[in-house]
């Protein structure tokens, strides 16, 4: 356990090689997401694989965390753990908080962000339709002869992250996944690998490109098939490619 930002953060370290690699994995996920990708590089890397603060092992944040908290505690973990410019691999939540990172501090080798979270869209009519009726409903399901109903009929809105988070979860995500870090890529300076998967609905393949043009030395895999879980999804073939590019200029 780490101490950072008044809460203890679970951080797992593996391997013994020279060069420190950072695994920070997706929403709702925790540090065993990252199992097998954590087997193959502790071969050659110090590997730490990181529960983020409210997943895990790790404390729940002590306040709604934005984007920015969550990278001020990656910078406390590396600080405290002495840790010389890492390698740093983000899965979906994991990689916008890896952008975050990276784009206050630059003392990242290389970046991976593997169906990475960060690129927000202006969203439909329905929407926002669909927004203004859940926080109507919430206040006329607040009344006092009313209040019993409230979970099962809000329980119809929102995503499955969002059902399934407390209430204080449920700010943070509402904050970070309203945060649209286009204005952040440009700073990243590191040689940037997106690993993304052609059929991820969640983060889609468009996303990539998008950051492949903020990003300065930044370039775009495709795996073929593979959704928003790409690197389980095609383990072997994201194992290669990782190879490569973390042998390049080595």
């Amino acid at each position: 356990m780490v101490k950072v930002k008044g809460i203890n953060v679970y951080v797992d370290k593996s391997g013994e090689g020279k060069q420190a690699v950072l695994l920070l994995h997706g929403w709702g996920q925790s540090s065993h997401s990252f199992q097998e990708v954590r087997t193959f590089l502790e071969k050659s890397f110090t590997v730490y694989s990181v529960d983020l603060p409210g997943f895990g092992l790790s404390d729940k944040p002590n306040y709604p965390f934005n984007t920015a908290d969550y990278a001020e505690v990656l910078k406390g973990i590396i600080d405290e753990l002495g840790i010389q410019t890492p390698i740093i691999i983000g899965h979906s939540f994991g990689g916008r908080v890896a952008i975050k990172y990276t784009s206050l501090f630059n003392e990242v080798k290389k970046l991976v962000l593997v169906d990475s979270a960060g690129i927000v869209h202006r969203k439909p009519l329905s929407y926002h339709v669909k927004v203004y009726t859940f926080k109507f409903l919430r206040r006329f399901f607040s009344l006092p002869l009313l209040k019993k109903y409230k979970d099962r009929v809000l329980s119809k809105f929102g995503s499955n992250d969002y059902k399934q988070a407390d209430d204080l979860m449920k700010q943070v995500l509402v904050r970070v996944v309203n945060e649209d870090l286009r204005n952040d890529l440009p700073k990243i300076k590191c040689p940037t690998l997106l690993l993304w998967g052609t059929n991820d609905y969640v983060t889609p393949l468009k996303d990539a490109y998008i950051m492949r043009e903020l990003i300065p030395d930044a370039g775009v895999v495709e795996i073929k098939g593979g959704g928003h879980f790409s690197y389980l999804d095609n383990l072997p073939y994201f194992l290669r490619v990782l190879a490569v590019f973390f042998n390049e200029d080595k």
